[in-house]
């Protein structure tokens, strides 16, 4: 089924009809069988409009959106479990790293460390043998 917007050429009533197939419409106004439904005049043509098409893009944001404040969620679970049970070192993170890997006489009952460092910085402790993870940090006061 195809929906046309029809236009009389007399009156200027614009109207609304379906119509099996674009031949159909050909065939029924080549017969004169399409009228105005004011005037009742044959002169009818199709007025310009827009495909009605499906909104697969406002399903997808949908969608998407949807994931991305699930992700959001447990990225915040996982800050929030960090900040319980882990030492916030700031900026030293890498500093703080190695003094606690190759200190042997640390305290094993002291808490981890979480911080900031740049992928250089990870990059090197990675290849020191330090056991180290980066995950998202996304800020408190974020909307």
């Amino acid at each position: 089924m195809i929906k046309y917007s029809l236009k009389c050429k007399k009156c200027l009533t614009e109207f609304d009809s379906w119509f099996s197939s674009s031949k159909e419409y050909d065939r029924l106004l080549k017969l004169k069988y399409l009228n105005c439904e004011n005037c009742g005049s044959l002169n009818i043509q199709k007025s310009l409009m827009t495909p009605n098409l499906a909104n697969t893009r406002k399903k997808n944001e949908n969608s998407n959106a949807g994931k991305y404040l699930e992700i959001k969620k447990k990225l915040k679970s996982y800050q929030k479990f960090i900040k319980k049970n882990f030492e916030f070192v700031g900026e030293n993170f890498a500093y703080e790293a190695r003094s606690l890997h190759y200190n042997k006489k640390r305290d094993k009952s002291k808490k981890g460390i979480y911080g900031t460092a740049s992928s250089e910085e990870v990059k090197e402790l990675k290849d020191e043998g330090i056991e180290t993870d980066m995950i998202p940090w996304i800020k408190d006061k974020e909307n």
